[in-house]
């Protein structure tokens, strides 16, 4: 067997392994614990990342007064803007928005009571560890 037959295999599996990582998605989960402090800059910054990099999976876990970002009616205090247009956009460009349902629980409020948008997870923290140790997300809290 020539050397030449023996590399060429090699060479392409180098190759081939090295162009894997292009070849993945960026994934992100956002963090939002306090909508009135978050809200809008964690809105601003997910459509600012999606201009720029539109394919990456974009995941927003909402626990405590974050939950507040996806509830019916909210909006910013300070700027007066109503979040479920911006959330409706975000909503369809792909981001996946979720509720911790142990602040739900806890703060006697009823899953109907937030926007349509809006998806729910037993524990946004748990849900935040699992996307991050085994889904390989990337993490940002705005």
């Amino acid at each position: 067997m020539s050397v030449r037959r023996f590399l060429a295999p090699l060479l392409m599996l180098f190759t081939l392994a090295g162009a894997a990582p292009a070849l993945a998605q960026d994934k992100v989960v956002y963090h939002i614990d306090n909508a009135a402090e978050q809200g809008t800059k964690a809105l601003r910054n997910i459509r600012n990342h999606l201009d720029v990099a539109p394919k990456t999976e974009i995941r927003v876990v909402t626990h405590a007064e974050g939950i507040d970002l996806l509830m019916e009616g909210a909006k910013d205090q300070k700027n007066n803007i109503d979040y479920a247009p911006l959330i409706s956009d975000l909503k369809g460009r792909g981001v996946r928005f979720e509720v911790c349902e142990i602040t739900i629980k806890r703060r006697n409020l009823n899953k109907d009571q937030f926007v349509m948008d809006a998806e729910f997870t037993p524990s946004g923290v748990v849900r935040i560890t699992e996307l991050q140790a085994r889904e390989h997300y990337a993490y940002i809290k705005p």
